[in-house]
C-alpha cells in the first residue's frame, strides 16, 4: 500500500508537470486574450472546456494555471525546507539561542498561516514573486521546530556522543552526524508544504490578494467563476478538478514516503 501511494502520486504529479511545463504547446490559445463575442461558450471541439465572461479560452487559462500553483509549490517546499534546517540547526546549537530563536517561531506560528499571508501580501502587493515569498515565511518556523527536535534527539545518540569524544568540532558533528538523520522527516515535511502552499496560493488569489488577475492561476480562475457557477458550472469544475488533483499527488506521495522513511508512522495491519 506504501508504495501504491508513492506510484500513484508520483504518477499524478509527473502528468501535472508535464501539463505545466507544455501548456504553451498544449493550449494554442492565448490565456489572455479577449473575445467579448466568445464569452461564456460551452465545451467544444473548439474551446474545450468553453470560455470565460471575457472570452478567453478556460483551456488554456487552466493549463498555465498549473504553472503558477506547482511554481509556487515547489519553491515555498525547497526554501522553507533550506531556511527552516537552517534556523533548526542554529536554535539547537545552543541553548540561548535555542530560547530567542524558538520564541520568535512560536509567536509566528501563532497566527493563524492565511491571516499571516494575508498581511504580508498587503504590504509586498499582488506577484507570484510576493506570494511565494509569503507563504515561505509562513511554512518556516514548522521546518525550524521539526528539525530542531530531531536535532535534539540524534544528540542523544551514542555515535554522536563518541564523536563528541574524540573531539570532533560542534559544526563537523552538526553537519556529518546529525544532519543526514534530519533528511528523510524534512523531505516527508516538504511534501506537505507544497500541498500546504498551493492551498494558501489559491486562497490567497480567490480574495484578491495573490497573484495579479491577469496572470492565469487556479485560484485566480475561481474567484473569476464564483459568481457564474450556476450559469457555466464548467468554470467551476475543471480549476476545481485540477487543484483537486494535484493537491491528491502531492498528499499520497507525501503519505507513502512518511510510511517508508520513518517506520514509526506505519499504520498497523
Amino acid at each position: 500500500m506504501r508504495r501504491t501511494n508513492i506510484w500513484i502520486g508520483g504518477a499524478l504529479l509527473a502528468v501535472m508537470g508535464a501539463i505545466a511545463l507544455l501548456s504553451p504547446y498544449l493550449a494554442q490559445a492565448d490565456p489572455r486574450a479577449l473575445s467579448p463575442a466568445s464569452r461564456l461558450l460551452p465545451p467544444s471541439a473548439t474551446h474545450w472546456f468553453g470560455t470565460d465572461q471575457l472570452g478567453r479560452d478556460l483551456f488554456a487559462r487552466v493549463l498555465w494555471g498549473a504553472r503558477v500553483s506547482l511554481l509556487v509549490g515547489v519553491s515555498v517546499a525547497i526554501l522553507s525546507a533550506l531556511v527552516g534546517t537552517a534556523v533548526g540547526m542554529l536554535s539547537a546549537s545552543s541553548r540561548g539561542l535555542d530560547a530567542v530563536v524558538m520564541r520568535v517561531m512560536d509567536g509566528v506560528m501563532s497566527i493563524p498561516a492565511i491571516l499571516l499571508a494575508i498581511a504580508l501580501m498587503a504590504v509586498a502587493g499582488a506577484s507570484v514573486v510576493n506570494v511565494i515569498a509569503a507563504v515561505t515565511l509562513v511554512e518556516i518556523p514548522r521546518v525550524a521546530r521539526l528539525v530542531r527536535g530531531v536535532l535534539l534527539s540524534l544528540r542523544e545518540q551514542p555515535y554522536v556522543e563518541a564523536a563528541v569524544t574524540v573531539g570532533t568540532s560542534q559544526p563537523m558533528i552538526m553537519i556529518r552526524h546529525m544532519l543526514p538523520g534530519v533528511v528523510p522527516p524534512l523531505i516527508v515535511q516538504a511534501t506537505f508544504i507544497w500541498a500546504t502552499a498551493m492551498i494558501l496560493e489559491a486562497a490567497l488569489s480567490f480574495i484578491g490578494a495573490g497573484t495579479p488577475p491577469s496572470t492565469p492561476s487556479w485560484g485566480n480562475l475561481l474567484a473569476d467563476a464564483r459568481a457564474l457557477w450556476q450559469i457555466r458550472p464548467t468554470l467551476v469544475f475543471f480549476p476545481a478538478v485540477f487543484l483537486f488533483v494535484t493537491l491528491l499527488s502531492v498528499n499520497m506521495l507525501g503519505d507513502g514516503l512518511r510510511d517508508i522513511l520513518d517506520p514509526r508512522q506505519r499504520p498497523e495491519g
